[in-house]
């Protein structure tokens, strides 16, 4: 049974979503304030987090650096402003969706659902180590090396990623992606995409492995040198 934490000073809010995402066999426990939820995150074996915007100590966006210092964990980001900008930081610092609020607790479900379904996904049909120049993929251990160095993704580049890598030289439109990744139709601009391949770029320096084909969307291009 999945266990999830919310990290929200929201009194009112903790209680009866632990007993709505009990209907789909979701733990959610909860922290008020972000040196809590770091620590429960720490010593707890949880599957995802979310985490509210406006927090007391450090607001959503500090917390998400943080947690990403340490963890590949599913993070989820609430925000009641409702501003494109919010999204997009949040995105940027390794969020893997937002909700905007108010929210209704089904789509926080579902969404919840999407993301730990795609990471218990394998992308590629077949082989579970995909070699390249400089660059080795583990499907099933979820591991990246670049130049023979680990390098540490979130659950969404990793995906991103391993889409990628499934079909070499092929171009995935920003939309493909999208709906690849998340697993529905979602009213997220495609800036998202974008974002996501701006970290992942960065994180593969100094290969330049990923090219972008103007108004078509992205494509992996390097040598595959073959398994191991």
């Amino acid at each position: 049974m999945p266990r999830i934490l919310l990290i929200d000073d929201d009194e009112h809010l903790a209680a009866p979503l632990a007993a709505y995402f009990a209907r789909f066999d979701f733990v959610l426990d909860s922290a008020p304030r972000p040196g809590e939820g770091l620590a429960r995150l720490r010593a707890g074996a949880y599957d995802a987090a979310i985490l509210d915007v406006m927090l007391p100590e450090m607001d959503g966006f500090a917390l998400c650096r943080e947690i990403r210092k340490e963890s590949d964990i599913p993070v989820i980001m609430l925000t009641a402003r409702g501003d494109v900008m919010d999204r997009v930081v949040g995105l940027e610092l390794g969020a893997d969706d937002y909700l905007p609020k108010p929210f209704e607790p089904r789509e926080l479900v579902a969404r919840l659902q999407t993301i730990l379904r795609r990471q218990r996904a394998v992308v590629p049909p077949a082989g579970q180590r995909r070699v390249f120049q400089g660059l080795v993929i583990d499907i099933e251990t979820r591991e990246v090396e670049r130049l023979g160095e680990k390098v540490e993704l979130t659950g969404t580049e990793f995906e991103l990623l391993a889409l990628l890598a499934a079909d070499p030289g092929k171009v995935f439109s920003r939309d493909d992606i999208l709906n690849r990744l998340r697993g529905h139709e979602v009213d997220l601009y495609t800036r998202a995409v974008d974002i996501v391949v701006s970290r992942l770029r960065k994180k593969l320096e100094p290969l330049d492995c990923i090219k972008t084909l103007r108004n078509a969307g992205y494509a992996l291009a390097v040598g595959k040198t073959g398994a191991p």
